[in-house]
């Protein structure tokens, strides 16, 4: 099923995921995508991954939390004709690009709503190397689920099921981080804190 489904990122749902990460630099981080189906008739299918909400930097793991973040999170963007489409996560070591077993359940508990379901990983050795001028390459990893129930990082064989929608998203990226954008992102944790903390993150991109 993954070979027939690509997967295409907009640069405010990669952009917010990177940032999370960059403002928890030294804990594993997580966030959920939201998007749509696309299919054009022919063989193949897109995933369109419209935007993301960046749920923890403490809690990974716990289901009971990510199950009332999930309800909230499908009733608001249920009227814009999202819903969640898969889910992304930042390893708490710099140089681990291992998919761990905490991702992989979260992939799963999603799986069972949307078959073609997406975990994206960041790859903290992608983003060191990132240059202005070059790469329109994603500076995270697809893992999709495969035949057997294995989630699989996709693009060891040569295909290109990730790509993102904007080719600019990597320079934006890069003035983001730049003017330290991501000391205002605000994840559900941050709301679960201070109710007065917007887990949409609506002035980001102001």
């Amino acid at each position: 099923m993954g070979a027939e489904c690509c997967y295409e990122v907009s640069q405010i749902a990669y952009i917010k995921l990177v940032l999370h990460a960059l403002k928890h630099r030294s804990a594993a981080v997580n966030g959920l995508l939201l998007g749509r189906l696309r299919q054009d008739g022919g063989a193949t299918a897109t995933v369109e991954i419209a935007d993301t909400v960046p749920l923890s930097h403490s809690q990974i793991g716990l289901l009971p939390a990510l199950e009332l973040a999930l309800i909230q999170i499908e009733e608001h963007f249920e009227a814009q004709g999202l819903s969640v489409v898969g889910y992304y996560h930042a390893n708490e070591r710099h140089d681990d690009v291992e998919l761990g077993n905490a991702a992989k359940k979260i992939g799963d508990h999603i799986f069972r709503y949307f078959p073609r379901a997406a975990v994206l990983l960041l790859d903290n050795k992608k983003l060191e190397r990132l240059q202005p001028s070059k790469g329109m390459d994603p500076v995270v990893q697809l893992y999709t689920r495969d035949s057997s129930k294995s989630w699989r990082q996709t693009g060891s064989d040569g295909s290109n099921q990730l790509t993102l929608k904007e080719p600019a998203a990597n320079v934006v990226l890069l003035d983001y981080i730049s003017s330290e954008k991501w000391q205002e992102i605000v994840d559900f944790d941050d709301h679960l804190d201070d109710i007065s903390k917007d887990w949409l993150n609506p002035g980001l991109f102001n």
